[in-house]
């Protein structure tokens, strides 16, 4: 089966440990996350986790991702992929960065290397919700029915107000 090792992670996720790197208040958001009942209050923590995932602590290696991020939104790929990869040269244990590169190669169309990064993302950050969801459409996209349904999931269980990922489970479930 194609990308067995980042499936193969995918179905262990639970039973990892994010990065000791990472914000330790992350915890407690998704705690809160899983805790919500409202929409709007939901996406207030979501938004709180993507900023500690932005975080670094090094002023100059948060900026540069904010620049790729600003370079993939305006399409400048060639740019963005040339910031992030001396990025990950500099920060390789930085999760976000990890996970704008699958962005930049989901939108490039080179699948293959955005899952590879993917699997370095949920190796760093097993409660990421938005690779989680991006390996999903990936599959989905490609025909793989099950193991699609398998990423969204793990994206529903770390934050089950991504609408938009119910809406893949419900097309998958309808054959759409």
């Amino acid at each position: 089966m194609r990308y067995e090792a980042t499936l193969h992670l995918v179905s262990r996720l639970p039973s990892r440990r994010p990065a000791p790197a990472l914000p330790s208040r992350l915890d407690a958001l998704f705690g809160e996350l899983a805790a919500c009942t409202g929409a709007a209050e939901a996406l207030s923590v979501e938004d709180e986790i993507w900023r500690a995932w932005m975080y670094d602590g090094r002023e100059e290696a948060e900026e540069a991702l904010d620049r790729a991020a600003a370079d993939i939104a305006a399409r400048r790929y060639d740019i963005a992929e040339t910031r992030l990869a001396r990025l990950l040269r500099e920060r390789p244990g930085w999760a976000e960065a990890w996970n704008k590169l699958a962005t930049l190669y989901y939108l490039t169309e080179r699948d293959d290397e955005a899952v590879a990064a993917i699997g370095r993302t949920l190796a760093l950050e097993p409660r990421h919700f938005g690779a989680l969801a991006a390996l999903g459409e990936i599959l989905r996209a490609q025909g793989e029915a099950e193991p699609a349904r398998l990423a969204f999931a793990m994206a529903l269980r770390f934050n089950p107000h991504l609408e938009a990922v119910r809406e893949s489970v419900r097309a998958l479930a309808g054959g759409r």
